[in-house]
């Protein structure tokens, strides 16, 4: 096992990771979905006690203990969150944070055991430093999300289980190199033979030179410069190993390397390759500036520059869904940007596929559903509205639109348009089995008589998964203090489901987005006014209007669940709104 090498120092003890059918078990084979649920809501509880005292609550905490209430995720969702709150500070969160964006309920248990682990790792100061009532669950929950999902395409997929032991300093490395061995050593190991080609691998000598040419002259090097480039020379990996990190110390520092560095070989010639050619375009960015390179580099692919993990769980993808990642512009202003591109494209393909896999076989194509008042579309981004498909109108599905949407190309007696799946019978789980839209253009036409169109659409098709999640939480308390503020005394008060959100311009760095409002009479959100003013409680002033979109005042707001604030128009006003960050959308 190559990836041992990278840990001699290391003392290991066995413990199996379990990751089962999508849903994730704690701890022993005999731990049960309700086991874990359990445990999550008692390290709630736990941290909540030593958090805010024991005993002591938020008026807005659910407390929901039984895991048989059908709000049971979403209140646990919901008081995860404000521990967060009170722990990083309003709204704030560490940039690990993964949040509620799953289409998977088993997923979103996931997630939110994730984060509580970050919020007790803040609060108790370090990963394994917990009180002797906390129940924890595995170590990989720790990981980061990609290598979560590595994990479990790898059970899903391969039947493949880490045998890393948790009682290590840092699982999550240990347990990434194993997967990545065995991964390019077993599962896909004929990649690994086509993929590693002499032009790939001597490309690393090659750019190594240039950018040692670069920094240092023609033919200067550092004492102890190897300096090996001998095609198929046995110690050619770690030749080229050993003078980039000698370049390293020389341009850095003695021992300084940039965040994200690796500074690790592996058994597998890819894993290495990946590793290496990771390092170089760090070293070559933190020396020459980002993305200037010398003339002749030959890593020109963007996704090297990467985090490795992502390339890995890129790979496992590719198998099923070839060229996925095309659909993102390479000619990005950053590294940054393009990876977070890949990365939210890449874990939401991943999610996506992640659930009902044992109904592939069972599910028949051809079975026919019904509208439930359907709003209707000859394209895919709603545009083109062709009215509403009566209630009980049949219909059969064909294809789903890529990623999170809810839309779906169905056929039907006089008809070939897009649906929202939710407003039909059909169930989720049938929906994610249907074949992506991805490389095809159907035909659509509407020459039903309910068919009225095409006109712009009267409403959004959109939300998320958060949305289930609000919608089926214990609802806030009503004695809750109001905001001090203008609360108006002559309008309608509605809730955070009637207001309009149109997204403009995300800032990841403040985690804010600029936004258009509307607030709406209905939560169909039909009947809709301008937003005018908004009002934030927390600083006692208004938020400023930055600009003009379509008519409608545009504001700058946080990501999250918002109490505090008066949203008013001209008859309407709401005194909460939920702003969903990019993964929901």
């Amino acid at each position: 096992m190559g990836w041992l090498n990278r840990f001699h120092g290391v003392t290991l003890t066995f413990v199996l990771v379990l990751i089962a059918g999508g849903v994730l078990f704690v701890a022993a084979q005999d731990s049960t979905e309700a086991t874990f649920q359990q445990a999550l809501r008692a390290d709630i509880e736990t941290l909540a006690n030593e958090s805010y005292g024991s005993g002591t609550r938020p008026e807005t905490w659910t407390g929901n203990t039984d895991p048989a209430t059908p709000n049971f995720l979403a209140d646990a969702f919901y008081d995860n969150e404000q521990l967060a709150d009170r722990i990083f500070g309003l709204g704030v969160r560490p940039d690990e944070w993964f949040g509620a964006s799953s289409p998977s309920p088993a997923l979103i248990f996931r997630n939110v055991r994730h984060d509580l682990e970050l919020s007790a790792t803040e609060f108790f100061g370090g990963q394994t430093t917990r009180p002797t009532e906390w129940v924890g669950a595995d170590a990989s929950l720790r990981c980061d999300r990609a290598l979560q999902d590595v994990l479990l395409i790898l059970n899903r997929d391969y039947n493949i289980q880490p045998t890393s032991i948790t009682q290590v300093i840092d699982y999550c490395t240990v347990v990434k190199a194993e997967v990545e061995d065995r991964i390019f050593g077993e599962v896909l190991d004929e990649l690994s033979a086509t993929a590693v080609t002499p032009e790939l691998i001597g490309g690393l000598r090659g750019d190594l030179e240039r950018l040692a040419d670069e920094r240092l002259g023609l033919e200067t090097r550092p004492d102890g410069w190897i300096g090996n480039r001998v095609d198929g020379s046995p110690t050619f990996i770690s030749d080229v190993f050993i003078d980039l990190d000698t370049l390293a110390d020389n341009e850095l520092g003695l021992d300084i390397r940039p965040v994200g560095w690796i500074g690790a070989i592996s058994a597998s010639p890819l894993v290495s390759y990946r590793s290496l050619r990771f390092d170089i375009e760090t070293l070559a960015d933190a020396t020459l500036g980002e993305g200037v390179r010398p003339r002749g580099w030959q890593g020109t692919d963007p996704l090297t520059r990467c985090e490795t993990t992502l390339q890995t769980l890129v790979t496992l993808l590719t198998v099923r869904f070839p060229n996925f990642t095309s659909v993102i512009d390479p000619n990005q202003p950053s590294n940054e940007v393009y990876c977070q591109q890949v990365f939210e494209l890449t874990i939401q393909t991943a999610e996506a596929e992640l659930q009902n896999d044992e109904l592939l076989d069972t599910v028949d194509s051809s079975v026919i559903f019904e509208s439930q008042n359907a709003f209707s579309y000859l394209d895919v981004a709603a545009l083109d509205y062709m009215g509403v498909m009566p209630w009980e109108t049949e219909f059969r599905p064909w294809f789903r639109n890529f990623q999170e949407s809810n839309m779906m190309f169905v056929t039907g007696e006089g008809f070939a348009l897009f649906v929202d799946r939710r407003w039909t019978t059909m169930p989720e789980e049938a929906f994610v089995l249907l074949p992506n839209l991805e490389g095809r253009k159907p035909r659509t036409f509407c020459d039903a008589t309910w068919c009225n169109g095409p006109q712009p659409t009267p409403t959004p098709t959109g939300s998320g998964p958060i949305i289930a999640l609000f919608e089926a939480a214990t609802p806030v308390s009503t004695n809750e203090a109001a905001p001090t503020g203008p609360i108006p005394t002559n309008k309608m008060l509605v809730t955070w489901n009637n207001i309009r959100v149109t997204y403009l311009v995300d800032n990841a760095a403040t985690r804010t987005v600029q936004v258009a409002l509307e607030i709406c009479a209905e939560a169909a959100q039909v009947t809709c006014e301008p937003v005018l003013t908004v009002y934030d409680g927390n600083n006692g002033l208004f938020r400023p209007v930055i600009q003009q979109y379509n008519g409608l005042n545009v504001f700058e707001m946080g990501y999250g669940y918002q109490t505090n604030v008066i949203l008013e128009g001209a008859t309407r006003y709401s005194r909460d709104i939920f702003i969903s960050e990019p993964g929901l959308r």
